[in-house]
């Protein structure tokens, strides 16, 4: 996007984007976390420092490597009205700013992020990448599920098989099992695995700044009774949801209608979390599956959809898809089995 068709309808002269996912959005920079990027109605600048040397070879944009006298010196010559991220500046840093630059600093928010709701081919193809080998990760996890396995043990192997492939883990794996498995966001903990349990592996690789994400539950031997049940229940709602998914869809009708399909198994109030997010950049970003947020879904957006259902003191299930959506439908991402698995 040219600099000058994102700064004139927000009336700004200029916008600091110190957000690392937005500062690899806009120069494809791979160490965003030490550098900004200035848009300007010129043009736009990477700012980092000497430490990477090689800015200007790993930037798409001009890139600018200065001394720290020699970046606030650049930064003094700014007017005007300039935008900054108010939800990612820390308020030190904005009030530097002030000091430094007589200009006219402008909250801003969610500005690059509208712009990272929709993925290019180039973008698809390394969520894709990611994708395919996170779910190589997960088959080798499960080889490893056996009775007084730890579940750290099976995490830390997830996170060298990535490692060993040369790219890296979206977030830490979750995996819980048994009663821990009611945990929707349980870290992998001391426990022994043990037979006739449910245990649930999140997952997800990262590739070029890109991440994928997924989940499966699977059963530590024979498991019967309200585990298989929840089981049944959670897979319904996913497959519900599945297949109304496309272009012009509600993401707050999408999560209502997988809470509507836990209700037919009187398991809907177990459902304590979102049903879905964007994944990109950020593992977590827009748009939110959400009964608070209100967007239509886009072709060219990458989403989760994960239900669960966490009976607490007893287990959990969630299983989650990685989903485009496409001009007509949808495309899963992720394509490692679903049903119902016994290892």
């Amino acid at each position: 996007m040219e600099p000058k068709t994102l700064l004139e309808p927000l009336g700004l002269d200029a916008l600091y984007i110190t957000r690392s996912e937005n500062v690899r959005y806009l120069s494809g920079f791979p160490h965003p976390e030490d550098a900004q990027v200035l848009v300007m109605g010129e043009a736009s600048f990477l700012l980092t420092d000497p430490r990477y040397p090689e800015a200007e070879r790993e930037s798409r944009i001009p890139a600018k490597v200065l001394k720290r006298e020699e970046k606030e010196a650049f930064l003094r010559e700014l007017r005007g009205r300039v935008g900054f991220e108010a939800e990612h500046l820390p308020y030190a840093s904005l009030e530097r700013l002030r000091e430094l630059a007589p200009a006219e600093w402008v909250p801003t928010k969610g500005v690059i992020e509208r712009l990272r709701l929709k993925k290019t081919p180039e973008e698809v193809e390394r969520i894709r990448k990611a994708q395919a080998l996170a779910e190589e990760a997960l088959a080798h996890a499960l080889t490893l599920l056996k009775p007084g396995v730890l579940e750290r043990e099976v995490a830390l192997e997830i996170e060298f098989f990535l490692k060993r492939r040369g790219v890296g883990v979206a977030f830490p794996p979750i995996v819980a099992s048994g009663t821990r498995g009611a945990l929707p966001h349980a870290g992998a903990s001391g426990k022994a695995l043990e037979a006739g349990e449910l245990v649930t592996l999140d997952l997800g690789a990262e590739v070029e700044g890109y991440h994928s994400d997924m989940t499966r539950t699977v059963a530590l031997g024979k498991v019967e009774g309200e585990l298989k049940r929840a089981f049944e229940a959670t897979l319904a709602a996913l497959e519900r949801v599945l297949d109304v998914l496309g272009p012009g869809k509600s993401t707050k009708e999408l999560d209502a209608l997988a809470r509507e399909e836990l209700r037919r198994f009187d398991l809907d109030r177990y459902f304590v979390h979102s049903l879905g997010h964007g994944v990109g950049l950020a593992v977590h970003e827009g748009p939110g599956l959400s009964p608070y947020t209100e967007e239509t879904l886009e072709a060219g957006m990458v989403v989760t959809v994960e239900p669960g259902v966490y009976l607490p003191g007893r287990g959990g299930v969630r299983i989650e898809e990685l989903v485009l959506i496409t001009d007509t439908g949808m495309e899963l991402l992720s394509r490692f089995p679903r049903a119902w698995q016994e290892v």
